[in-house]
């Protein structure tokens, strides 16, 4: 989708009723959803560029490819302790579209309790009831052939109208799967795992196949643009304008008629050297994501003041919260050599294979290029240890005091004997997926990967700005095994890999696993300390934070950055719509939960509107 307009100054002389800051995931969304009244208009500012067409964008095994590049924010972590000091990369889109450009297209939901804990710590209207009809709008739901169903595992839910049929961004079951996808339910099946024919409606635990944001119809990538070129002429409805290139560096606020609150009553931001101050009437929404919504508005002078005169910005608001409450997904990347004879996606690293892959997906969008991570099960701690040490952990996690008591008692109770929660996600697939593991290429040796995701973290960490400049990237401490909390994912995470070795010791999947690879054999699973040091030495980020401007819930701006209306505490005409609302994280990938909360807060907002009008 390209761009609506070409001129900040013309972009600038509109008369806006809503400007949303971050034309990514969520914010896409919202302006879209905002803009089907046509009495308003709406404005959205984007950093990154309109791509237009892009291999590493579009076609689907191109994921992971823009991962680093020209659409990348290229945010890093702070050394980390709990990581031996390691520094990761937290790869962001800044491109139009934002993180959905950028993904790995994997759309699935969290369990019903993980949203309805949301809704327990004060925020009315999050639960799972409330937000399920906000998931299904946004969606259009592609239903696989019945035989195809029962060869790929690749069942769907039924009722069906827990699926959507009409949404911006068409969701399907790929049509070729990796080799190993056929080896991935039997083997779990043989472990006791049950396959979850419907994981969609409100408990996903069990093993299953996921579905992907793919437009079966032309085999692309569906993101977040889809959601603003419904026109057929690609580009947004008339009163909706979209400002590419355009780096947004302060909510302008102001205090008006003598009112000690202040008010949002523009954005000033920078296109191609130049400052610029836009206007709004009703509100400016704010959907940078979970790292630039608290530095845009730590940036405004709303955050900890103690933050905002180190940086040398004006303290506006007192908003202690702001970029705290950090929580990423930990993620492992168990890799084991397998049999070379068994294709592989690490072959598409050969320039003559991979052009030869790219003309079959252009002449029928099939081949290796069609093929994603979907081999998928998530589970819970009580299916994955033995009872005596599931116990210990429990009574670990009860004792920890550095968390808000309610998120403490909610993170506490799920390890309750009998809870079936997907606590651990595990995702298997061929090749590589461990940066720390470099291979020799002249062994002719091929790999599998097994990804061990930590779905409910105890680690919290802070993400706050370093100066009042925009181009300075804000310090970004996810706080990954540290501390007591900390230390307790390190153990979930130790304990659990031993499970994951088992999984590819089991058949049929063991019958293309040839050795472990890293860890190596002198790694054994029994030995916890050394695998311990290999966890810590190994783990990086799943690219799913949430939390730094959460929903306050019962003890509000103590508790949080927003109410359950999504608006800015302290600050009118103010709201954050993306992943830092999460109060606290889910046992799912994100994209499909923000989509639904960008869906929710447009309706938020136009009944608020009707209120004042």
């Amino acid at each position: 989708m390209a761009s609506s307009e070409n001129s900040a100054d013309e972009f600038c002389a509109r008369s806006f009723d809503f400007v949303v800051v971050g034309g990514g995931t969520a914010g896409l969304a919202v302006a879209a959803r905002l803009a089907e009244d046509p009495s308003l208009t709406v404005g959205v500012l984007e950093a990154g560029v309109a791509p237009g067409w892009d291999d590493d964008i579009d076609i689907p095994g191109c994921s992971g490819r823009a991962l680093g590049g020209p659409y990348d924010w290229h945010f890093k972590t702070v050394p980390q302790a709990g990581l031996g000091g390691r520094t990761l990369p937290w790869n962001r889109g800044k491109v139009l579209g934002g993180s959905s450009a950028l993904n790995f297209m994997t759309w699935n939901r969290a369990s019903r309790e993980d949203y309805d804990a949301w809704e327990a710590l004060g925020n009315p209207g999050w639960g799972w009831d409330a937000l399920l009809p906000f998931f299904a709008k946004s969606e259009t739901f592609h239903p696989p052939p019945a035989g195809f169903r029962d060869q790929h595992g690749a069942f769907y839910d039924a009722p069906t109208d827990i699926l959507g049929t009409s949404g911006p961004i068409n969701v399907s079951y790929t049509t070729e799967f990796s080799p190993s996808h056929a080896l991935w339910h039997p083997t779990l099946n043989s472990l006791g795992i049950e396959s979850n024919k419907a994981h969609l409606s409100g408990n996903n635990v069990g093993v299953w196949t996921t579905i992907c944001a793919v437009n079966p119809d032309n085999g692309t990538r569906s993101y977040a643009p889809h959601y603003c070129a419904g026109t057929g002429s690609g580009l947004p409805p008339a009163n909706l304008h979209i400002l590419t290139e355009a780096l947004a560096q302060e909510i302008v606020l102001e205090q008006k008629d003598g009112d000690r609150e202040w008010t949002a009553t523009g954005v000033r931001f920078n296109r191609q050297g130049r400052e610029y101050v836009v206007s709004v009437t009703h509100e400016v929404i704010l959907s940078g994501g979970s790292v630039q919504s608290p530095q845009l508005l730590e940036l405004s002078g709303v955050g900890q003041p103690e933050v905002l005169v180190a940086a040398g910005v004006q303290v506006k608001v007192d908003s202690p919260r702001v970029g705290e409450n950090v929580q990423e997904h930990i993620m492992l990347p168990l890799v084991f050599e397998v049999d070379p004879s068994v294709p592989n996606p690490d072959d598409l690293q050969r320039e003559d294979v991979a052009a030869a892959a790219r003309e079959q997906w252009l002449k029928d969008h099939s081949g290796p290029y069609s093929v994603l991570p979907v081999s998928m099960s998530y589970l819970s701690l009580s299916q994955l240890l033995p009872q005596e040490t599931h116990a210990s952990l429990a009574t670990r996690a009860q004792s920890l005091s550095n968390l808000p008591l309610a998120q403490q008692s909610i993170l506490s109770s799920r390890f309750s004997p009998g809870t079936l929660l997907g606590q651990v996600e595990y995702v298997f697939d061929l090749g590589n997926w461990n940066p720390s593991f470099q291979p020799d290429p002249a062994s002719g040796k091929k790999y599998g990967t097994m990804l061990q995701i930590l779905q409910y973290p105890f680690s919290r960490g802070s993400i706050h700005i370093q100066s009042a400049d925009i181009a300075r990237q804000p310090r970004i401490d996810p706080g990954y095994y540290a501390g007591a909390h900390g230390a307790l994912d390190l153990e979930i995470m130790t304990r659990c890999a031993q499970f994951a070795a088992k999984i590819c010791a089991t058949q049929p999947l063991a019958s293309i696993i040839q050795a472990p690879a890293s860890p190596g054999k002198g790694v054994k699973s029994e030995d916890s300390e050394r695998l311990k040091e290999w966890v810590v030495n190994n783990t990086i980020t799943d690219w799913h934070p949430v939390g730094t401007c959460a929903m306050g819930g019962s003890p509000g701006k103590a508790g949080g950055v927003v109410d359950e209306r999504l608006r800015v505490y302290g600050v009118k005409g103010l709201r954050v719509a993306d992943a830092s609302v999460m109060p606290l994280h889910i046992s799912a990938h994100l994209q499909a939960t923000v989509y639904a909360i960008a869906e929710k807060a447009a309706q938020m907002i136009r009944e608020d509107l009707a209120v004042v009008g």
